[in-house]
């Protein structure tokens, strides 16, 4: 980028160069977020289960809880494993939740393998708003596979983040995958 295209009156000069996402705004201005913290103020995590799997992203079902593919990945194949009730914190889970949340967290993380051989993974929770969730009140957990050299130019420089293929074909692929029970 040139000086003069920097100093262009249309944004601040931060020496990045711009790959315009407008599918992003939908994020960005709250598209699927829930209007409080009921589970009928919009929960998409609760939504999900009623809806048929190829429309909501569903990968896999159990008796408590669900996969389900991130409509804003990390990474190509991130997963949230979610229980059916609407519940924001983990300890507020019984036996019978915390147990297939565990199940439906290494099932997941089998079909990752089989899928796509990631090399890694993050799985964890971002419990409440502070650390990081971005729909507190129901809680997810997150899968994300890794794979050496997946922070390469284009996140690092770039920033910006390369998926594959679209997220119904990743679906397909992860349910196909998805290790019986």
């Amino acid at each position: 980028m040139s000086e003069a295209e920097r100093e262009a009156p249309f944004g601040d000069p931060d020496g990045f160069e711009r790959l315009w996402t407008p599918h992003r705004m939908a994020y960005i201005q709250g598209e699927n977020k829930p209007s409080g913290p009921a589970p009928d103020d919009g929960c998409p995590f609760c939504r999900a289960p009623g809806l048929a799997d190829a429309e909501s992203l569903v990968v896999a079902r159990g008796t408590t809880g669900y996969a389900v593919l991130n409509l804003y990945p990390y990474n190509s194949g991130h997963l949230l494993i979610c229980p059916y009730r609407h519940v924001g914190d983990l300890t507020l889970l019984d036996d019978a939740e915390t147990a297939e949340l565990s199940w439906l967290t290494r099932s997941g993380i089998t079909a990752l393998r089989r899928a796509y051989g990631p090399q890694g993974f993050n799985v964890g929770m971002n419990l409440g708003e502070p650390a990081g969730a971005g729909i507190a009140a129901h809680l997810h957990q997150h899968i994300v596979p890794r794979w050496g050299g997946d922070n390469n130019f284009m996140p690092v420089i770039g920033r910006t983040k390369v998926l594959p293929e679209l997220l119904r074909q990743t679906r397909e692929t992860l349910a196909e995958s998805w290790p019986e029970a």
